[in-house]
């Protein structure tokens, strides 16, 4: 198996993409509550037809998105504290 790929170009990875990844988590986790709030009228309708798991599962998005709010933004701030406190090298060893 390793001879399948010996002929590959080797080449490094290329930078991750970053984005307004906070905003993006945020636009998701509201449209996943507009849809569960959407939804709830017409809870009879998707109970009579056995869809009942299309509301709840809305309901989860949103809960789950609240913890990705929760994590991105921690992210963020450790990103941002990275770039602010340059790193700092190790002292030399007293003698």
């Amino acid at each position: 198996m390793a001879g399948l790929f010996s002929g590959s170009p080797k080449h490094e990875a290329p930078e991750p993409l970053e984005g307004p990844v906070v905003a993006t988590v945020v636009g998701g986790t509201v449209l996943w509550f507009v849809l569960f709030l959407v939804q709830l009228p017409f809870y009879g309708w998707f109970d009579d037809h056995g869809h009942v798991w299309w509301v709840w599962t809305c309901l989860a998005g949103g809960g789950l998105g609240l913890i990705g709010i929760w994590y991105v933004r921690r992210r963020d701030a450790a990103l941002k504290r990275g770039r602010v406190l340059p790193p700092q090298d190790p002292a030399p060893p007293v003698v």
